[in-house]
């Protein structure tokens, strides 16, 4: 989920490294609902660091089915930005972060 992000980012010339700041500017640049790839993270830091869990075969179905549904959204996404648009993303990012 998190490289389809960062080749929508680099689709429109944006280059964040910050897996939490790149979900910002998927929300707050893009207007897209970041809330999938929220609790994706949260999920991976959890399972990744912690050994205080369980997981069931369903839970893995459902992240993978989330994570499938996001990837095909944002293909889709990207797919349809032109390079106009594309400079005009970027253009409203170089903005936000001058102000």
């Amino acid at each position: 989920m998190y490289n389809m992000l960062t080749a929508l980012l680099y689709k429109a010339g944006i280059k964040c490294e910050n897996h939490s700041a790149s979900i910002i500017i998927l929300k707050e640049l893009f207007g897209i609902e970041n809330s999938k790839i929220i609790f994706a993270k949260k999920e991976r830091v959890d399972k990744q660091y912690y050994v205080d869990f369980k997981i069931t075969k369903e839970e893995v179905g459902n992240m993978i089915k989330s994570a499938e549904q996001f990837n095909s959204m944002l293909y889709d996404f990207i797919d349809k930005l032109t390079a106009k648009k594309a400079s005009e993303y970027r253009k409203e990012f170089e903005d936000s972060l001058v102000n």
